[in-house]
């Protein structure tokens, strides 16, 4: 399901309900994927590009590594970032844009980037620094359009963000960057059953013939192994800017 965000669409906190059937729900997830993991025979039929997967806030490449297992059977090179964990230090945007360029010159074509929750955000800010060795990015119920905005999580990010080695003017700056879509083919996946993040937070304000939005259904610990959010990875992956199509559902 394709969805605009309207500009009077409200960015509110996930009620208390949602964020308590986060860690209820997400077990019937894990159930319901072991099974469809017995029966899904991945078709390998990428390119072999590369793709950087970016984890959420507090956690580390672990919380990807079945994400990244099934963009490998995809015919894909994933890569996790490396850096531990994610405890929402933007200088540690500085090492991510290296990390690119390295995958840039070991492969000889763009990287795709892909990013869970707060690695979303870092991958929409990564691709506007390095447009040209980027070939797309994916975001999974990453709140880019609304960072500042009340949810579940913002009172850890404020927490560990104190002691990073970033000016609070630097800090500022990046905040009121983060909506600003970046200019390569952008995916937006957004769930209403989120209870951590706001979904309207997780949507490109405007879409056009590079920026889309994607409705999935799901709680926001369990999409790294939702089998839509596989789904849907797979079809993106295979496009370039030149050819880049929106996404319908099969």
């Amino acid at each position: 399901m394709v969805q605009q965000l309207k500009t009077d669409t409200p960015i509110t906190r996930p009620s208390l309900w949602k964020y308590i059937g986060e860690h209820i729900k997400v077990w019937f997830e894990v159930f319901r994927f072991l099974r469809f993991k017995r029966h899904f025979k991945p078709k390998a039929d990428g390119d072999g590009h590369p793709v950087l997967v970016i984890p959420g806030f507090m956690t580390t490449d672990w919380s990807t590594r079945t994400y990244r297992s099934y963009i490998d059977e995809f015919g894909y090179q994933s890569y996790g970032w490396g850096l531990g964990r994610n405890l929402g230090d933007i200088s540690e945007l500085n090492i991510l844009e290296e990390k690119i360029d390295e995958l840039y010159d070991k492969h000889q074509e763009p990287v795709s980037l892909v990013g869970w929750s707060l690695g979303g955000v870092y991958a929409r800010q990564l691709a506007k620094v390095k447009s040209a060795k980027v070939r797309q990015v994916i975001t999974v119920c990453s709140p880019f359009a609304g960072i500042d905005q009340p949810n579940n999580a913002k009172w850890l990010f404020n927490l560990v963000s104190v002691g990073t080695e970033v000016s609070e003017a630097d800090k500022q700056k990046w905040t009121q960057d983060i909506p600003s879509p970046a200019p390569v083919p952008t995916t937006a996946l957004f769930s209403k059953d989120d209870g951590i993040v706001p979904w309207a937070a997780c949507m490109e304000c405007e879409e056009d013939n590079l920026h889309q939005n994607v409705e999935i259904k799901g709680t926001h610990f369990g999409l790294g192994f939702k089998p839509s959010v596989l789904h849907i990875t797979q079809d993106r992956l295979k496009y370039t800017k030149e050819n880049w199509p929106p996404y319908k559902a099969k």
